[in-house]
């Protein structure tokens, strides 16, 4: 059984700060080799793109939304990868899903359907 399970999520004030992690468990199951996402989905709305960094951590890319606000990182000894977030803003309230893609030497994604594990979710709420 492979796994993905987000955590750290919780109701913060706009202008807060949050740090998920996203930890990955199971028999043989790495996420060191692979791009790693972070999406999010509001009631009502489409999953959408927060962020991705690449195997090694060399390399992220953000959506516009949360550029400058939000940083990834990994550990990849660990098997975890995290999202801070700073700066929170209402409209940052969603449901915050991490997600394992590409093998190294794949081009990163902004697409859900590129991603093939998924974790659980934690739900961010952001309060003005």
């Amino acid at each position: 059984q492979v796994q993905l399970v987000e955590s750290g999520g919780g109701l913060v004030q706009a202008g807060g700060s949050l740090r998920l992690s996203c930890a990955a468990s199971g028999r043989t199951f790495s996420i060191g080799s692979f791009t790693m996402g972070w999406f999010r989905q509001a009631p009502g709305k489409q999953r959408e793109f927060v962020g991705r960094i690449n195997w090694s951590g060399s390399n992220t890319v953000y959506a516009d939304s949360v550029k400058g606000r939000f940083t990834i990182s990994r550990d990849n000894a660990k098997n975890t990868v995290y999202l801070q977030m700073n700066s929170l803003k209402p409209e940052d309230t969603a449901n915050y899903y991490c997600a394992r893609g590409g093998f190294v030497g794949v081009a990163g994604s902004i697409y859900p359907s590129d991603y093939n594990y998924w974790g659980q979710g934690t739900q961010v709420t952001v309060s003005s």
